[in-house]
């Protein structure tokens, strides 16, 4: 099994937008995926700034490519995201994961 995570960063002040977006235009993107074991949100305030962590759970590197492509560590984006983001992380990381 391979975890995928995704980092980003948005001001406080569009965090619970963002949030929304994520959980009703990302997570279901990311569930519909074939190869797909879970998908979480995750957000987490440091001073002005909300850092938001998805954590995907795959069952092999095949899978991911079905959804990212085959540039499997770049990171994707959705449209809106650009409106929200301090920034745009190129790469996401992969971690081996174990039960």
């Amino acid at each position: 099994m391979i975890l995928r995570r995704w980092h980003g960063r948005v001001p406080n002040a569009k965090a619970a937008d963002y949030l929304h977006l994520m959980t009703t235009v990302a997570l279901p993107d990311y569930r519909a995926t074939p190869g797909i074991i879970d998908a979480l949100c995750c957000s987490r305030v440091e001073g002005d700034v909300t850092h938001i962590e998805m954590m995907t759970l795959w069952e092999s590197e095949d899978a991911i490519r079905a959804f990212a492509g085959d540039m499997v560590l770049r990171a994707k984006y959705y449209d809106n995201d650009a409106e929200y983001l301090l920034e745009m992380e190129d790469e996401v990381l992969h971690f081996e994961a174990m039960r």
